[in-house]
């Protein structure tokens, strides 16, 4: 009879499978059993190995959890249903949850979580690139993927986080193409002619976001003390199922098949063919007789620095009262049909103005002013910041002006023009390098002069 060992000790033997069998004891279970772990190879060497890593582990205090470990599909489940929904907006989560089921699942969402290998994401990677995906989006994707293993990673469901052992693809900063003076006054002429004028005169001159200009309301703006104060954002969310069964609700429009090559439903689509459905999808919350959470729905701005109050240009104030008033005027004309939501910018029944058509107006002003294609934010914030600093705003005034939580971002808003680097250098110049003094006939001899005529002898002889 061998001699019993001691707690904790692992032992190694050869199976009648002809595989070496290693079994470690790594604690308790929480029913309170032993926690046996099983490793096999088919070298003594190899199982040696395998039981040394075990134990390094246990000792180290990061040995996973025993039970099967979920796939990666059901952990972005879990961790986007009953985590992620905690901390994250609206917005944050509905962005989340679309680059997981349209990305994340199709590309690794097999594999375990604790056997997931780095070449697995760099070969997800590689094949959204391939697809046409710009490095940006596939870097929202890794930085996704990230944040779940991590959590994953604390609760020590597995050793490591693989994403950090992965280099996401590297993403050019999109340049800022901030209006000119010129050019933002020529857009806001071209705006004066539109009842909207003021809404784009608090996002070109004050550079607010799209959402906190529309979710403006007259509660939060003190004109006497000339102040906005941003406490809410309008936003469009996704729809959710507020039935108890989203795959039968939407099984009208699932569609497992892909489309034809020479598919012409959706011809005009601009993203082209929709995806197929995934098996078991629970999608199409839009039709859902008891859907929630969706449209145009009032939020929060994303951070607390967001929400401080900003001072507004003395000559907007008459130009608000007047907007103020023929608001008035418009909602005493609609009468029952008028929607108060006390907003500072709305349409004439009183409802919020939908921000699709608030950015297909920006596009024909920008085509009526005469000025290049760009995107809203360059007209707006990055407009904003720019102008300031050319009219020799400090960075950290522009900060607070803008709500930026860190003066580095700030200066991502603020793009230098070449006329000021022009100036800067000239008075550059001016500092370091002595003026030339004018020539005069008075100190300069020509070179027939009584001096040159001797020099010139004595190189003859």
């Amino acid at each position: 009879m061998s001699p019993r060992k001691p707690n904790m000790e692992s032992s190694i033997y050869l199976g009648s499978d002809g595989w070496f069998h290693g079994r470690v004891t790594m604690g308790v279970k929480d029913d309170g059993s032993p926690d046996r772990r099983h490793r096999r190879a088919k070298t003594e060497t190899e199982i040696k190995r395998k039981v040394r890593e075990l134990e390094d582990l246990r000792d180290r205090g990061r040995a996973p959890k025993a039970g099967r470990k979920p796939t990666v599909a059901q952990w972005m489940t879990t961790y986007l249903t009953d985590i992620a929904s905690l901390k994250l907006k609206p917005r944050s989560l509905d962005d989340y949850w679309s680059k997981t089921r349209n990305d994340i699942i199709p590309g690794i969402g097999q594999h375990r979580i604790d056997k997931l290998q780095p070449e697995h994401l760099e070969r997800m990677y590689r094949v959204m690139l391939d697809e046409g995906h710009a490095p940006s989006h596939v870097l929202k994707v890794h930085r996704i993927l990230s944040r779940a293993l991590k959590i994953a990673h604390r609760r020590r469901m597995i050793v490591e986080n693989v994403a950090t052992l992965v280099d996401p693809p590297t993403v050019d900063e999109t340049e800022a193409n901030p209006f000119t003076t010129q050019e933002a006054k020529a857009f806001l002429e071209a705006a004066a002619k539109r009842p909207t004028f003021m809404r784009w005169c608090v996002g070109v001159g004050m550079g607010f976001r799209q959402g906190e200009t529309l979710g403006l309301r007259w509660p939060y703006v003190d004109l006497d003390n000339e102040l906005f104060r941003p406490e809410w954002q309008l936003q469009r969310l996704t729809w959710r199922h507020g039935c108890k069964d989203p795959h039968a609700c939407g099984a009208e429009f699932h569609r497992f098949d892909p489309c034809p090559p020479d598919c012409s439903t959706h011809k005009g689509y601009k993203r082209g063919c929709p995806k197929p459905c995934p098996e078991g999808c629970t999608s199409h919350a839009r039709a859902c007789p008891d859907r929630k959470g969706g449209g145009l729905v009032f939020t929060r701005p994303k951070t607390k620095k967001s929400r401080d109050a900003v001072p507004i240009p003395p000559p907007f104030i008459p130009y608000l009262r007047d907007h103020q008033t023929q608001q008035e005027e418009a909602r005493a004309e609609a009468g029952d049909e008028w929607e108060d939501h006390k907003l500072v910018f709305a349409r004439p029944d009183g409802r919020p103005l939908d921000p699709r058509q608030d950015w297909a107006e920006f596009k024909e002003l920008l085509a009526e002013a005469g000025i290049d294609d760009r995107r809203l934010y360059d007209g707006s914030r990055h407009t904003a910041g720019t102008i300031l600093n050319e009219l020799g705003v400090d960075m950290p005034t522009i900060m607070e002006i803008l709500r930026h939580t860190q003066i580095s971002q700030t200066r991502r808003y603020v793009k230098g023009r070449s006329h000021l680097s022009k100036d800067a250098m000239r008075r550059m110049g001016d500092t370091f390098m002595p003026r030339l003094e004018p020539v005069t006939e008075t100190k300069t001899e020509t070179t027939n002069s009584r001096a040159a005529r001797a020099q010139r002898r004595r190189r003859i002889r």
